[in-house]
Order: C-alpha cells, then structure tokens, then sequence
C-alpha cells in the first residue's frame, strides 16, 4: 500500500445523511465525489436495504442530488436536484412505487433542504430572493451597495442583505407559496405535528450575532419569537407533542462557547439547556438532531469522536446509541429502525443499520493506519492526537498539521490532508490542543487573550511525543496549517524556528489588527479571543525573527480571513528576505477551499504543498 496522490481526490466517495422510509425498511442516502473532468462535484441518490438483504442500487442520475426525504406516507421522495455543475439546486419529488422525478421549484437562488407537512401534500423550505437589481448577468454593472451594519457578508456566499432567505411552501403540484418576507434571514423551517405551525431561524437585528427561534404559520401569520436574542440558534424541531421546540445554541457572540442543546415552549417562557453547556457540543459542520418519542438525537463532539446520543425531554442524563473511535456523520430513525452514516479512520463514510455495515463505498481506497497519540504538556496537562506514517519504510520527514476553528476538533475519521501527506512520504502529526472542542469548554477557555503561546505549548508537546516514536526523522520537521492553523503555523515559526525547516501558511490570521476590520466575522471575533493587545497577539508583529522557508496559500475571495492577511505577511517575510518566501493565490475560491473548493485547485494546493516540503524538507 503506496498511499493517496492528489489525483485520488475523485476515489472520495461521501455519504451524507441518510433518509428512511416510514416503515423503516428502506434507506436513501446522497453520495458525493468530486469530478476532475468537469471540475466540480457530482452526487446520486443511492437505495439501501435496512435488513441488508441485497446490496445498494443507483436510484437516480441527475448531476447533483441530495438532502433525499421520504413522505410521511411513504409514497414520495423529496430531494434537491441541480442538472449541470452551473445550475442552483431546485426541489424535485420522485414517486417511490416508480416514476419520473417531477420538479417543484424554480428559485433564481436554489432551494434549501425541505421539510415535509405531516399530511405529504406541501413541503417547506427556504431560498434567497434576490433584489431586482442584483444578481442579473452582469454582475460588475450593479448599483452600488449602502451597508448600514456591520455584519453584511459571509465567507462563501457574500452580501447577505440584497439576497435574504425566506420561507415558502409548495404543494406536489408545484404552487409556491411564500410564508415570510423582510430583509432578515429565515432559515431551517419545521413542520410542528399538526402542520399548523413551522418554526425556523431568524436574527433578532441586521447588526449582531444572535439567531432566534420563531414560529410562524404556514399561511404567513401569527409569527412569533420564543428565545430571547442571547443565543445563536441552529436545527429548531418541535417535540413529539408539539408543545416545544428544541434546538441547538451557543451564547450569541463569544467564541470557545459549546453548541449545545435547549428547549423552549411554545406557549412562551424562557428557554433552558437540556445538556450541561460546558460539557456538549454539537459536531461541527455536519451536526444535526432530531425528535423521536424517547427523546432528541443529537450528534456530540467526545475526544475527537461524533457520539450519537439519545437525550430525554426533561434533560436527564443522556444516552448513547454509537460511540466509539469514529465520527457519525448524520441519522434516520423510524418504526424502530435507527439508520446512520458513520467515518471511520478507514472509509469516508458507509450506511449502518445498528452496528450492521449496509455499504462499502470506500472499499478500495488505499487508507492508511491512523494511530492515536498522547502527549504531556510542561504544566501536566494531557495532550490528544494522532500520527499518521507512510507504508514504506523510515526515518520519514514529519510534518506538524494543525486546524482551524481553533475551536473545531480533529479526528477519529479518515483525512484527505494526513492520507496525502503520508502518501508523499511524511509522518503526519495532529492533534487538538487548548482551544479545541470536543473535551468540553474548560479545554478550550486557557488561550483566550494567550492564544498563540498556550497553544503553541500543547502542539510542540504532542510533537515531542511523536518524535520518540521509531521511524520519524526530527532533523527534518515541517509545520503547516490553514485559518487558525496558519496563525499557528506563522506564531511558531516566529517563536519556535528552530524547531523546524520549512513552513506553510494558509488562509490564517496575521494580522489581528486589520482581521478584526476586514474579516466578516472579525468585528466580534477579535475581540472575543484575543483579548487585550492585539499587536502582542499577531503573529505578523514577530515576522523578523522567521529565518526558515514559508509557502503562504490563500484564496483571493476569502472573506474569512482575507487576502490582505497574506499579502502582509509575504511582504514583511520578502523585505527581510531571510529565507525563501512564496505566495499562491487561488482566483474565485473562498476560505474553504481544501475542502470544497474545485477539484482542480485541491489538486494543485497539495501539489504545491508536497512541492514545497519535498524541496526544503
């Protein structure tokens, strides 16, 4: 076993959340790959057996389809469809006795993911509605933009107030009817038992990071707020009895803070958590959760690991339906039946039902051994990761990764960056350090206004450790990272150079200063993590003590952390001209461009980036 090349991108068959019929007995899910030929990513809807009686079988063949959703009758399947690479997604129903996919909608924006009425005669969703003037063909001939507040753009979307998302319902027979209006954001609607409530998402105020849960009913009146506009809320379901609506929040505006779960009547009252806030946390980017009779399931972040748990309506204790070394990337559950996607350090997902394997969509690809680490601070404190080596033998170059967030987690799932690297011959070195999630908030909380120093003790510890190891090569250490990763990358150049004989930088925070101006989310960001003196906290204020090669990666539309944080950097670094410097600039991608950007620029980002080590490693 060699390992993946950046040309294996496309072998990444992924799973998402699978759907299941009413009687349990069969589940959809969506399996994406990304496509070199045409330079985007392709999905189709495939059908499991539960009962694992025959295997999986293609159900559709449209370019992308996804967010499959069965009927509550069982007589219909909902999904999103887009027809070429271009095209915005629109709502399509398939009649599962057979049939052709019949198209609902035709939103100038897309459609989000639906949601059936109890009755499967309408479903709900959102979509943005664009301002007459925008968004036409021409995009550079528009009006100028007023902005008023400070928050009016996201990373990856862009100006949010000319294009708001509302709500709308349509019937099987393709009647659209629209169900909120304003220039806020609506999002995430649910049916309530009877079908005559939805509840969804909206911010209280245009200038804040607060996201309240409402209701509203389907014709558009009675819209109502139930939370109080101090949380950020996410996923509102109501309960079985449709007395409550559950979601997910974390305190609106303060970063470190866990995603936790609440509830909330529905006759008004204040809302309260029904998990201990310090101690869970939804997953991050694929969480979900979901009402049952027995109680919410939410998907928790534990040590690197997505928990599946099962939480009762009165909060009591938790429990756990999967557990274990690997992460649950999304559920279903029906007459009795619990269906989920679960990654393993092996596979990029495969469909279970209980602890049965329904799927193999990574069954060939050539996955090698993630081993976990353990490490030791200076202070005592405990330090968890993984190393990833390649299959050949050594000593091999090691590289230090590390990510972003900073409070997102690494974890108990195969890779793309560590199988790659390895594949290239190095000995990849990860882990989540003070400031990660996953090990609740008291793990997170010591870098607050120490961000790179604290961070940098647990990281070079876990380095350490990983250099005892047989095989790794500590005269030849490389160190990279994207986002918070790459501040981290800059700061340890800066700090601990010595340390290492190469580096590269990517989409990060330089500069906090400028970030906390230029960001979309730097205005309350900043000020949440890096308390205090800003300049003391930025790694671009120690660029003249970094003497070892650096490649500096970023995407020229990065609203995140935008491009000027790169420019300043590699301006700093080729004025002192102390050791070789580059700069890559990827045209028309945003700050997740290692994970969804186009396939061609991942290949040619880890091209690069094997480049670079194999050079100056």
């Amino acid at each position: 076993m060699q390992g993946v090349k950046p040309v294996d991108l496309p072998q990444m068959r992924t799973p998402g959340a699978p759907a299941l019929s009413p009687d349990g007995a069969t589940a959809v899910v969506a399996v994406t790959r990304p496509d070199l030929d045409t330079d985007a990513y392709t999905a189709q809807l495939w059908l499991v057996p539960t009962d694992g009686s025959r295997p999986p079988t293609q159900l559709t063949r449209g370019w992308h389809d996804s967010a499959p959703r069965f009927s509550p009758d069982g007589r219909w399947l909902a999904f999103l469809r887009r027809d070429d690479p271009k095209a915005k997604a629109q709502l399509f129903v398939l009649p599962v006795a057979g049939g052709e996919a019949r198209k609902l909608t035709d939103e100038p924006l897309g459609v989000g993911a639906p949601d059936w009425a109890p009755g499967s005669s309408a479903l709900a969703f959102s979509a943005r509605v664009p301002h007459a003037s925008r968004y036409g063909t021409d995009p550079d001939a528009e009006p100028a933009r007023r902005l008023t507040e400070l928050f009016n753009r996201v990373d990856g979307l862009g100006f949010r107030r000319d294009r708001p998302a509302q709500l709308f319902t349509v019937t099987l027979d393709g009647e659209v009817t629209r169900v909120t209006d304003g220039p806020d954001d609506h999002g995430d609607p649910r049916y309530s038992p009877d079908g005559t409530w939805l509840t969804f998402t909206a911010p209280p105020s245009a200038d804040g990071t607060a996201v309240d849960v409402c209701v509203i009913r389907p014709d558009g009146s009675e819209r109502r707020t139930l939370t109080d506009g101090t949380l950020a809320a996410v996923l509102p379901r109501f309960t079985p009895d449709g007395d409550s609506v559950v979601f997910a929040a974390a305190p609106a505006g303060v970063v470190l803070r866990n995603e936790t779960l609440w509830s909330v009547p529905l006759a008004g009252g204040p809302a309260r958590p029904l998990l201990p806030p310090a101690d869970f946390h939804l997953a991050m980017l694929t969480g979900d959760l979901d009402v049952h009779p027995d109680g919410v399931l939410f998907m928790n972040e534990q040590r690197g690991a997505v928990q599946l748990l099962q939480v009762p309506f009165d909060g009591s204790a938790p429990t756990v339906l999967v557990d274990g070394p690997r992460q649950v990337v999304g559920f279903a559950q029906a007459a009795g039946v619990l269906v989920t996607t679960v990654a393993t350090p092996a596979d990029w997902g495969e469909v279970y039902a209980g602890e049965r394997r329904l799927t193999g969509f990574s069954r060939d690809f050539p996955a090698l051994e993630q081993v976990e680490l353990t490490a030791e601070a200076p202070d005592g404190y405990p330090v968890h990761g993984w190393i990833v080596r390649p299959a050949t033998e050594g000593p091999h170059p090691v590289l230090l990764m590390i990510h972003g967030g900073p409070y997102t987690q690494y974890g108990w799932r195969l890779f793309d960056e560590a199988q790659v690297y390895a594949g290239g011959g190095y000995a990849v070195v990860y882990g989540n350090p003070r400031g990660s999630s996953g090990y609740g908030e008291a793990h997170g909380e010591p870098i607050r206004g120490n961000v790179g120093e604290v961070s940098a003790t647990d990281l070079l510890a876990l380095l350490d450790a990983a250099l005892k190891e047989p095989g790794l090569d500590a005269s030849r250490v490389g160190v990279l990272g994207g986002s918070h990763g790459g501040f981290m990358t800059t700061w340890l150049a800066a700090h601990h150079g010595h340390r290492f004989r190469a580096a590269v930088s990517e989409r990060a925070v330089n500069a906090i200063d400028s970030f906390s101006g230029s960001s979309d989310i730097g205005w309350y960001f900043a000020d949440s993590l890096y308390t205090g003196d800003f300049a003391a906290q930025s790694p671009l204020t120690y660029a003249d003590r970094i003497d070892i090669p650096m490649l500096i990666i970023h995407s020229e539309q990065d609203w995140r952390c935008p491009v000027e944080q790169a420019y300043r950097l590699f301006v700093a670094l080729k004025r002192r001209n102390a050791a070789p410097v580059e700069l890559l600039l990827f045209p028309g991608e945003g700050h997740e461009l290692s994970r969804t950007g186009r396939p061609s620029h991942r290949v040619q980002r880890f091209d690069a980036i094997l480049d670079w080590f194999g050079r100056h490693l």
